[in-house]
């Protein structure tokens, strides 16, 4: 399948899915930043995959920036739309175009702890175990079906620096593995609330 891979910075799971392309059944047709000069640009360049930057901070509103995001995401008639560590909150009138093919991967065990700083939270609350989950992007933030998660467990004298590198190494297994599911034809969105992996809710 084709897809498109958006980011916001350094790329490491960008990376993940390049190096793991072949055995997914993936083609990535462009890799888009929202920011110039980012360290997953020069991912892409070295991988011979085309980018391109839409600055967000050129725009005056977000639907306005959304609109000319569509527009360069349609350029490559993608079956899969990847957030990669993308750092922007999508309109509805995005997620309704990519509705059941647009997948993100957030750095918790969701429910818990939806936006940022989830390491930090997952400390300050004393849990024992956290992770990574991916998901259906839908309209509530990082609200969408869980499709899988990876979990670590976390240590009394733990940081949220060391956390994170612990996560950051489980999404990199985790989201080929589910981007390969979709490839497949294993892995659908089912009316905007339910995932079935198998034709199995999950």
């Amino acid at each position: 399948m084709n897809g498109v891979v958006l980011i916001s910075g350094g790329g490491s799971n960008l990376q993940s899915i390049i190096d793991s392309a072949g055995r997914i059944n993936l083609s990535i047709q462009c890799v888009v930043s929202n920011r110039p000069n980012v360290y997953g640009l020069k991912r892409a360049a070295k991988a011979n995959i085309p980018s391109c930057v839409l600055d967000h901070n050129l725009f005056e509103s977000r639907g306005d920036f959304d609109q000319a995001l569509m527009s360069m995401i349609d350029d490559h008639h993608p079956d899969i739309v990847i957030l990669a560590g993308f750092m922007r909150i999508l309109t509805d009138e995005f997620i309704n175009k990519y509705q059941g093919r647009l997948l993100n991967i957030h750095p918790s065990l969701l429910p818990k702890y939806p936006g940022l700083n989830t390491h930090q939270q997952a400390i300050d609350a004393n849990d024992t175990s956290h992770g990574a989950s991916v998901h259906f992007v839908t309209k509530t933030l990082d609200g969408g079906p869980v499709i899988a998660q990876k979990e670590v467990k976390i240590n009394p004298e733990e940081s949220a620096e060391t956390l994170a590198a612990k996560v950051l190494k489980q999404e990199h297994v985790l989201y080929p593995e589910v981007i390969h599911w979709y490839t497949q034809g294993r892995l659908k969105l089912l009316n905007d609330t339910t995932a079935t992996l198998d034709e199995q809710v999950i």
